[in-house]
């Protein structure tokens, strides 16, 4: 009798675990039908009140009225969804407190860092050219890239071009910086980049605004933009003055990856970076932080801003001797009009009709806090002159087109990744309401309620 009481026992256990498991399954499987939100679909055209089915990760259907009796429904009324943001220029691991350096470049650091872009609502990230061995040797950017960690997903430039003695800065933890002297030892260099296989590649061709005595000579970039076309792989240039740009534009330069500061582009310069296809990347957030802590802009004691620092920041930034160094800087004024002229830059090249794409820099130094950053991109954008939905198509569509994943990301369409932000007010009527933060999806499951929820 016992014998037959523990088996029907076991069986019942048995049973229920499979029935739990089979019910898992069949929960994490399940189509979800999002129902009666605002939805901005990144592609510029007017947002629509209509439904999302999801299933396994993709949307399968964007329309009014979506019937499934199948799916879980989730009626979102008076929100707003939009794409997750993407930003085609970051930095990763080398950023700790207040210092940039290489014994910060841990595993455990750049999850970090990849959850706090995720918080904030930024799904894939483009690190450019300040990336170290550890994680290409140990699968991490792959994991990263095809989604098995937690965080941003994460796309690299490898080890970047620089000049030696000059930028990048060795002290930031960019050792691992290719530094050519002559054309002749490109070919080489860019066959052990290939190994790593970047996603662009990237060079710094000017002074850090004089901080160097010399910038990168046009033989060694042009050398460095040949080979790489060579490979098939695109090229990526940190550059600063009107000069430079049209010498890299020429060459075929594929992606400028900051402003142009010192003079305000001409037409016909633009005309041959449009002919060309070239994508400007503004990062006007770096030129603002260059000078703007001096000022006490209002954003500066918002949790939303004080929750992307790193430890010691906040009140590095707020400090009376910082701020006073900043006002006192000889830089100070050439900053605050580089900033003016960046402003002035993006609105003509975005009129030019030439791709403009959306990254920060974030993460390069302190100043830059990652996450927030983003956020404030987009403000600046309209800053600039541009309409929310212009700003919003830069930083889902546009920046998902200068990684190279604009097949499965960037916007909100049938076929493609379910990554998106649920937001309690429409960004369309103030830019900054992309701080309202309800409900971040990667690939059609809630990863965080954003970086202010308890």
């Amino acid at each position: 009798m016992k014998q037959i009481f523990y088996s029907s026992a076991i069986a019942f256990v048995l049973m229920t675990f499979l029935i739990c498991c089979k019910g898992k399954k069949d929960n994490e499987g399940r189509a979800v039908l999002y129902k009666n939100a605002t939805v901005i679909s990144g592609n510029g055209d007017n947002p629509k009140v209509c439904d999302i089915l999801v299933e396994n990760g993709k949307i399968v259907k964007i329309e009014a009225n979506i019937s499934d009796e199948a799916a879980e429904t989730v009626d979102l009324t008076g929100k707003t969804i939009m794409p997750a943001i993407l930003s085609a220029h970051i930095h990763l691991g080398l950023l700790k407190g207040t210092k940039n350096a290489a014994e910060n470049y841990t595993e455990q650091n750049i999850l970090s860092q990849l959850k706090k872009y995720q918080d904030y609502g930024i799904l894939n990230v483009l690190a450019m050219g300040s990336d170290r061995p550890l994680i290409f040797e140990n699968g991490f950017r792959d994991k990263s890239a095809a989604g098995k960690l937690d965080g941003a997903r994460m796309y690299s430039a490898g080890y970047g071009f620089g000049v030696k003695n000059a930028a990048p800065p060795y002290e930031m933890g960019m050792d691992k910086v290719y530094r050519p002297e002559s054309p002749g030892q490109i070919p080489a260099e860019m066959d052990s980049l290939t190994k790593v296989k970047p996603t662009v590649v990237k060079l710094w061709v000017d002074d850090f605004n004089g901080k160097y005595p010399k910038k990168m000579d046009p033989s060694i970039y042009k050398k460095i933009i040949d080979e790489a076309h060579k490979h098939n792989l695109r090229v990526a240039a940190h550059v600063y003055y009107l000069a430079d740009l049209q010498q890299l534009v020429e060459a075929g330069i594929d992606i400028i990856g900051h402003s142009v500061r010192d003079k305000i582009i001409d037409d016909a310069t633009l005309m041959l970076m449009k002919s060309k296809n070239v994508t400007y990347i503004p990062t006007l957030s770096l030129d603002e932080f260059a000078y703007i802590y001096a000022k006490k802009p209002e954003w500066i004691n918002n949790e939303f801003f004080k929750k992307s620092l790193e430890p010691g920041v906040y009140e590095k930034i707020t400090s009376q001797a910082y701020q006073d160094e900043l006002k006192n800087s000889p830089l100070f004024q050439t900053n605050t009009k580089a900033f003016a002229t960046a402003l002035q830059n993006v609105k003509k090249v975005y009129d030019a009709g030439i791709p403009v794409a959306f990254g920060t820099d974030s993460g390069a130094m302190f100043l830059r806090a990652q996450g927030f950053s983003e956020h404030l991109e987009l403000q600046l954008l309209v800053e600039a002159g541009l309409t929310p939905n212009q700003a919003i198509t830069i930083a889902t569509k546009n920046a998902a087109k200068a990684i190279g994943i604009y097949k499965d990301f960037g916007t909100l369409e049938a076929g493609k990744t379910a990554d998106f932000l649920i937001l309690n007010a429409n960004p369309l009527n103030n830019i900054k309401n992309t701080e309202q933060i309800y409900a971040i999806y990667k690939a059609g499951k809630e990863v965080s309620r954003g970086p202010l929820a308890k």
